[in-house]
């Protein structure tokens, strides 16, 4: 109906712009209404076609603002003179609009004026022609509207206005959706098969979720049974009984096609018995012996010989039945040479996706391991090289995380404010973690089940202080704009370019550490006494003082991780609550005292969970309850770590 229109306008579109500038309308709006003035006040479905296709053809700048008030019913005629305009209702007169200017042109008396009242075939053909001038329409946001329209509601039609309206889009994004969208048309609805072959062959180098629907929708099956699979039948799989379609549900599908009859039910055999009973007997066999069920299926098959009842569906039938039919499910697309390009296709589109997923998957589990690396770096100095358990490193996590929030409370250059939290974030957690260690953990040596309850007890009163100071709700730490948005790869694979950062600051931490640990006098110190502290005593080192340093050093690690991690997660009191048991589960999976240990367990459970995740999407504690688990039976086999220290260290 709409083909001659669609034509038209994508031959008004692929005119030259130095014809375009060249020839002017010949006809304006009002002309090209009043010969079509019947139509206009009166439009049918199936007629009003040639009206927009002529109105298209006119080249006329307005025609789609009239199409718009025309389906939206804001077109009037003047009884007096037939001509058409657009008119407001102000008291017992019409304000009325030149149509063709959109100047006033007056007013006129209610009485002379009839409202055109398109029905709703009418406006869906209308809406289908406005489509067609959105796809180039100067606003971008009517050009993404006109895509969404086809997207909902594709047709043959739109083919050549889509195509021609490609090479002049402006917007690179936009254009590629056209040409996306322009080769999901032509895969479906293409006017030769080796146009549709040739768009399904393009679409395989796709990843969207909208190419692999338009695929699959070239590919919709319906059921079907038959002694014979029908000649010309596109099929796309012969289905075994028992195998791929259960036996109740095959012959339900014979009994739905007459092929077979239905079996009689309870109700209907018992219904059957009692209308039939005579002298006391149903089928030769007393009423008093019809509470038996075999008694029952006799007296019923009697009167099934007898012809007074349709004959029970017994197991013979059944089998004999489903065994001369074919079941199968057959393609709604006639053409194979079409379903089968479609097939290859999509298989090709669904293996590419399987291995992004696998990118995107381990993408973040890297970035989910970075963030357990950071937070539990601190406790790896603290819990592995000092051997002291610290259950309040979690609320020095928050600490830095509040530190972070209360900078930005005073410099709003979310930039700045971070370059600024950061190292502050660890002056406040190293000081609290040195205040700690001088008040408490100088006295609980050696004393682990104290030193345990006694930190545990600071972590509840740390929370406690926190709600009392910045309250129960969730307190914003927002990241610069610099790190907002993802990284997107592809349709599959994409991260969040906070989780980038924090990506990176973990690797900036590994080497700052092994660089502490390593190449630093304090480094060496540290070692010493964690390995042997009476000889690094003798030496002239002070253990007291090394000690002291070690556990403020791993505070503010600490601190630094609560500003990276408040960046994307909430921070509220409890924040800390959600990281210690990961920490101490990475410590102790990477290896007791060991860097390089902490960021293999981070590794290991971090990409132990995305995976757990992934089989198991909608249960998030669940996923937690597996890692448990596993890492539980994987410390059975391997109890000193992933990376197990050596020497007397190891014996220590």
């Amino acid at each position: 109906m709409l083909r001659a229109l669609f034509l038209a306008f994508a031959l008004f579109l692929s005119m030259s712009g130095v014809q375009a500038q060249t020839q002017s309308p010949t006809e304006d709006l009002q002309t090209v209404l009043q010969r079509h003035a019947a139509e206009v006040a009166n439009p049918g479905r199936l007629s009003v076609g040639a009206l927009i296709a002529d109105l298209v053809a006119s080249r006329q700048p307005n025609v789609a603002s009239f199409l718009e008030r025309w389906q939206d019913k804001g077109v009037y005629q003047r009884t007096t003179d037939g001509l058409f305009f657009y008119a407001i209702r102000q008291g017992d007169a019409y304000a009325l609009t030149n149509m063709t200017t959109g100047e006033s042109a007056g007013t006129a008396p209610a009485d002379v004026m009839t409202e055109i009242r398109p029905n709703g075939g009418v406006r869906r053909v209308i809406g289908a022609a406005l489509v067609q001038f959105q796809l180039s329409d100067p606003d971008r946001a009517r050009r993404v509207a006109a895509l969404d329209a086809i997207s909902r509601s594709p047709d043959a039609d739109q083919i050549d206005p889509l195509r021609a309206s490609i090479e002049g889009e402006p917007d690179p994004a936009l254009k590629l959706r056209k040409e996306r969208l322009a080769g999901h048309l032509r895969a479906r609805f293409g006017k030769s098969t080796e146009d549709r072959i040739g768009a399904i062959n393009e679409l395989s180098s796709a990843l969207d979720v909208e190419t692999r629907s338009v695929l699959n929708l070239v590919l919709t099956t319906t059921s079907g049974v038959a002694p014979s699979v029908p000649e010309g039948t596109n099929v796309a799989r012969i289905l075994k009984v028992g195998t791929d379609i259960n036996e109740a549900v095959a012959y339900n599908r014979l009994v739905d096609a007459n092929l077979a009859p239905a079996p009689i039910p309870p109700a209907a055999v018992k219904a059957a018995l009692t209308a039939n009973i005579t002298d006391g007997r149903v089928g030769g066999i007393p009423v008093g012996q019809l509470g038996n069920e075999t008694n029952r299926s006799d007296a019923y098959d009697a009167l099934a010989t007898a012809g007074t009842v349709p004959p029970q569906v017994t197991p013979a039938i059944r089998t004999a039945a489903l065994s001369s039919n074919v079941f199968y499910d057959a393609y709604t697309e006639p053409n194979p040479a079409v379903t089968d390009a479609a097939r290859a296709a999509l298989d090709e589109v669904e293996a590419r996706v399987a291995r992004y997923q696998i990118i995107d998957i381990s993408m973040d589990a890297l970035s989910l391991a970075s963030i357990y690396f950071l937070a539990a770096i601190g406790l790896a100095i603290t819990f592995g090289v000092m051997g002291v358990i610290n259950m309040a490193h979690g609320e020095f996590i928050m600490m830095g995380a509040y530190t972070g929030y209360v900078v930005q409370l005073f410099i709003p250059d979310y930039t700045i404010s971070l370059l600024v939290a950061l190292p502050l974030a660890f002056a406040v957690t190293f000081g609290a973690g040195v205040a700690m260690e001088r008040l408490v953990i100088r006295h609980l040596y050696h004393r682990p089940l104290e030193t345990l309850l006694a930190t545990f007890g600071i972590s509840i009163a740390l929370q406690q202080l926190a709600k009392n100071i910045f309250g129960t709700q969730a307190r914003p730490l927002t990241s610069p704009s610099w790190l907002d948005g993802a990284w997107v790869i592809n349709d599959v694979v994409q991260i969040a370019n906070i989780r980038i950062a924090i990506f990176v600051l973990a690797l900036i931490f590994l080497a700052l550490i092994l660089f502490v640990l390593k190449r630093t006098r304090l480094g060496l110190e540290v070692r010493s006494v964690t390995q042997n502290p009476g000889m690094a005593a003798s030496m002239g080192i002070n253990p007291d003082r090394i000690n002291m340093l070690t556990f403020g050093l791993g505070s503010g690690i600490a601190g630094i991780a609560g500003v990276a991690i408040g960046l994307y997660a909430k921070v509220t009191s409890e924040m800390g609550s959600d990281y210690i048991v990961q920490s101490f589960m990475t410590v102790v999976v990477g290896g007791v005292g060991n860097v390089w240990g902490t960021l293999a367990g981070a590794s290991l459970i971090g990409f132990l969970q995305k995976g757990i995740e992934f089989f198991n999407p909608s249960n998030t504690l669940a996923a937690q309850t597996y890692m448990i688990l596993f890492i539980i039976l994987f410390i059975q086999f391997r109890p000193k770590g992933i990376v197990a220290l050596k020497g007397r260290a190891a014996g220590d």
